[in-house]
């Protein structure tokens, strides 16, 4: 017992050195959109089910999935793909800012924001509605602007990091959003980044760009496999039979039979004729059929055969053989094909085999889900692995990692995203704390700065009247704090509202403000100053970020010289539209007019809690 707690700790810390990793993410971003229906009765034109839709929900797919979770885990993400000046465009915007993502997608009018659509009824998923067309390529200014954006977010992290170079995470899911002239970049500027995740339909595609890890599902690796026509020989072990047509068919990737070589046969000693059919007419079906392009993989009835898009696997050949032993033997070969330094082999609900220079495979586990509970568990798995290889964890502690934040995330349906907090909790080791109140004064702050920095994590400040606590200030402050580990809220005092606002404000007193502030999750610390201006705060905060709310740029907010000359960064938030306290006060008045005056408050009402101001007062 003694040891596993130790090991815990040991994946805990592992976690924590992920706080505010730089991470760039580039590939096919989608909005993911589930619709939650009932039904109780068909209709009468065909045995269809009669849906009344309750809800709707919108969430990142694709790499924008990925990039939520580097943010949910504790990286600093960055997201840049082309994204369609659509609705479903402006909904994946909205995603990315409640999920802190650095968004720096590239506006493409005329194409589409790639969607999938489902449709459920009791938590069964019954249709999937797919738009965004690989067709739809980028056009060439696109491209240009699509290159920009890259090499701007790229420099952007660096500076953001001190200078270190980030990681960056590939995500191709052959939906347009990475033409020849993206891939060719990435390639030519590898060195930028310190290390290189790819996630490809078409691994082919990326030869030269020498991954730190690449994360094929078994369909992608055995396409990979087919396509280079099986020329290097698996290592010592077990043999697979390979056969492999002429030419891809046209309409689809390469055909691909595999299965232990009968008799211990190479590769090309076994004629073609020898090779199990998987098209036999006795053989069961494949339980759901495997989505185009997508190289999903689906298991036939009888247990032996696996089928994808091109891409037949079967161990009727060799008794007892799996998909997993299958990968581990083929493991030297991906590494050689792709150039990459680890390889893993995501077996959906099997799990996934990993292996690395080493030549020694890593087989992990998985709970079997129902599907509309896995989806978004390879985003899960990939912002995983990427943190940990890039904080330099070994091979082993980075497959129990990616394979423990996708468990964790496919608990119900819905698009999965793993947060550092689960994770952590997953390994019985709760989340960071210093053990100070959320209320703190002046005196306190400083200690507790320090405390925070010693131990690397990076300061968010800002500043306010917060009045009336309304939506637009939660998820401001959300967005906030996304963008570090701590978020430190300063609260104009009542008689510095008065001074800035007018005598009749603020309506709340300065302790009521400060309680319902520190009661948000997202706010780690509050501090009332009595002063007009933040400054002598930021003089001691020093904050890494200093956030302010508006739709104006960074170099109009007054406290800008101040912080970038302390060595911080200075980002704006837009406010969610029709939300403010001015707005809601003049609705209460206007309600008012039109009754009766109630008669006036007790005084008692407007007292503070003693114990509030004492934790709040300023020194």
């Amino acid at each position: 017992m003694a040891g596993a707690a130790a090991e815990q700790r040991r994946l805990a810390t592992v976690v924590e050195s992920w706080l505010g990793r730089p991470v760039l993410i580039i590939g096919d971003a989608m909005l993911d959109e589930w619709r939650f229906a009932d039904s109780d009765r068909l209709c009468r034109e065909a045995p269809a089910p009669v849906l009344t839709l309750r809800r709707r929900i919108s969430a990142a797919g694709g790499a924008a999935n990925t990039a939520v979770n580097v943010a949910a885990l504790g990286g600093r993400a960055v997201l840049v793909a082309p994204v369609g000046a659509d609705v479903a465009g402006d909904e994946l915007h909205d995603c990315l800012d409640r999920a802190g993502v650095w968004d720096r997608t590239v506006n493409q009018p005329g194409r589409p924001t790639p969607v999938k659509r489902r449709m459920l009824a009791g938590n069964q998923i019954l249709l999937r509605e797919d738009s965004g067309d690989p067709d739809d390529a980028l056009d060439p200014d696109g491209v240009t602007r699509l290159l920009t954006a890259l090499d701007c977010a790229t420099e952007e992290l660096r500076a953001a990091a001190g200078g270190e170079a980030p990681t960056l995470v590939v995500c191709d899911y052959g939906l347009g959003a990475l033409p020849a002239p993206v891939r060719a970049w990435l390639v030519e500027q590898r060195e930028r980044y310190a290390t290189v995740a790819l996630d490809a339909h078409d691994l082919a595609d990326w030869r030269g760009l020498a991954p730190t890890v690449v994360t094929p599902s078994f369909a992608e690796a055995t396409r990979l496999l087919a396509r280079a026509g099986g020329a290097t020989r698996p290592p010592a072990g077990v043999e697979l039979h390979l056969e492999h047509p002429d030419s891809d068919p046209a309409d689809g990737p390469s055909e691909l039979t595999v299965g232990t070589a009968p008799g211990g046969s190479h590769v090309e000693d076994v004629p073609a004729a020898t090779a199990p059919d998987p098209t036999r007419a006795d053989r069961p079906g494949a339980v759901g059929e495997p989505t185009r392009s997508e190289g999903r993989v689906a298991l036939t009835g009888d247990g032996l055969s696996v089928t994808g898009t091109g891409v037949t696997v079967n161990s009727e050949a060799g008794e007892g053989v799996d998909r997993a032993v299958l990968a581990e033997s083929r493991l030297a070969e991906l590494r050689a094909h792709t150039g990459a330094d680890v390889v893993a082999v995501t077996l959906d609900t099997e799990g996934a085999v990993v292996g690395g220079a080493d030549g020694e495979p890593r087989r992990s586990h998985s709970t079997p889900v129902p599907a509309s509970h896995a989806v978004g568990a390879g985003d899960a798995y990939l912002a995983a692995m990427t943190l940990t290889l890039a904080a330099d964890a070994p091979l082993p502690t980075a497959a129990q990692l990616a394979q423990l934040a996708a468990t964790i995330t496919v608990s119900d349906t819905g698009t999965c995203v793993c947060r550092r907090e689960d994770l952590l909790a997953a390994l019985d080791q709760p989340s960071a704390s210093s053990g100070h109140p959320a209320l703190v004064g002046t005196d306190e702050l400083d200690a507790i700065v320090a405390e925070h920095r010693d131990a690397g994590r990076s300061v968010v400040f800002t500043n306010g009247c917060f009045d009336v606590l309304h939506r637009g200030h939660v998820r401001y402050l959300e967005q906030a704090r996304a963008l570090g580990d701590l978020l430190i809220v300063a609260v104009n005092s009542d008689g510095s509202v008065r001074r800035l606002k007018g005598p009749d404000r603020p309506v709340n007193p300065v302790e009521d403000r400060g309680a319902l502030l520190a009661a948000l999750s997202c706010v780690d610390h509050v501090v009332v100053f009595e002063e007009d201006s933040p400054a002598a705060l930021i003089e001691a905060v020093r904050p890494d970020v200093y956030v302010k709310g508006g739709d104006y740029p960074p170099e109009l907010v007054p406290e800008a010289p101040l912080v970038r000359r302390l060595g911080g960064q200075v980002r704006t938030l837009g406010y969610v539209p029709d939300r403010s306290t001015s707005a809601i006060i003049e609705r209460i008045r206007s309600h008012s007019q039109d009754r009766e005056p109630d008669a006036a408050p007790h005084d008692q009402d407007r007292q503070p809690d003693p114990s509030l101001r004492t934790r709040t007062r300023a020194s």
